[in-house]
């Protein structure tokens, strides 16, 4: 899986490519884990390209919402398309996240 990471201001956006399933889960876990850790809980999931999410992806999102969590941030996801919509709501796990329609409007959600 590719993930490309990029910094505005002192937000850390991630950006993965492809399908987010728990084949993928560790290289994606290490990308988020060193945002988590540098980003003072500034983090956001670019979704734009992820076309499906499986059971090991919706875990890795709340983990990391977890340890956002224990610093009173939240992880902030924009671009879901409405497959991974759909799967948050029928998990009810969409309440668990922030959630943006564009990659600037979640940016400025932490001003």
């Amino acid at each position: 899986m590719k993930v490309s990471e990029q910094r505005q201001g002192a937000v850390t956006i991630l950006k993965p490519e492809g399908a987010l399933l728990a084949a993928d889960v560790q290289e994606f876990a290490a990308h988020a884990n060193r945002a988590v850790a540098g980003s003072l809980g500034r983090l956001v999931i670019d979704m734009s390209d992820v076309a499906f999410i499986d059971s090991g992806g919706l875990e890795l999102l709340l983990d990391i919402t977890e340890k956002l969590g224990k610093t009173g941030q939240s992880l902030h996801l924009c671009h879901e398309n409405k497959t991974i919509r759909e799967v948050l709501q029928l998990t009810d796990l969409d309440q668990q996240f922030e959630h943006f329609e564009d990659l600037t409007t979640a940016v400025r959600s932490f001003l």
